[in-house]
């Protein structure tokens, strides 16, 4: 399996960070990666890459011969993430769609390993429904950003969030009761939701 340049890729997350890019918080990149050392997975679907630095850290924990298929709509976050991943070498391991993340998913009927949420929020449930039908037992389902700065949990009921918060909390509460799933919030980061299809 090849591998990137762990150099490389902290120098991506230095410049995401100087430029406000969104980018997966220290701690929850930590949680996750352990999450993927132990699932293993042969083939990752992203929802959201930005400049493709979770994907190039994600591609340390792929079983030989594996796929990172990531979702991106910015088409400048596409053209940097492009970059980043040809820069590591990693252009036949992670390919990047630019496009709606939902649409381009229900054109999709292979079966993933891991599913990696972490795009708009007020999506997070559309992105679910496709996430169950490209998933096989086994799988699992990751969400990031899901207590949207403790708005999620609390009483927040401002006009501006309103809606994505509001869907958050009814993803958070359908991963919960879909017996389907096994799932748990883990306060880390922004907040990631972790679940296992059965």
């Amino acid at each position: 399996m090849k591998m990137v340049d762990n150099n490389k890729i902290e120098q991506i997350r230095i410049k995401a960070r100087e430029n406000h890019v969104p980018i997966l918080q220290d701690a929850s990149l930590e949680f996750i990666e352990i999450m993927l050392e132990l699932a293993k997975p042969k083939t990752i679907l992203e929802v959201g890459t930005a400049v493709g630095y979770s994907a190039l850290c994600f591609s340390r924990h792929l079983q030989d011969g594996g796929k990172i298929v990531t979702m991106e709509l910015n088409e400048e976050m596409v053209k940097i993430a492009r970059e980043n991943i040809k820069d590591n070498g990693m252009e036949d391991v992670i390919e990047v769609v630019h496009g709606d993340a939902y649409e381009y998913m229900k054109t999709l009927d292979e079966k993933f390993d891991v599913v990696f949420i972490d795009a708009a929020k007020g999506q997070y449930m559309k992105y679910l429904e496709e996430a169950m039908r490209l998933t096989h037992s086994g799988s699992v389902i990751i969400a990031d950003n899901v207590l949207f700065k403790g708005r999620v949990l609390g009483d927040y009921n401002e006009h501006k969030h309103r809606t994505a918060v509001n869907r958050l909390r009814e993803y958070l509460k359908t991963i919960k009761e879909d017996e389907r799933l096994e799932s748990s919030l883990v306060d880390i980061g922004d907040g990631i939701a972790v679940s296992v299809v059965k």
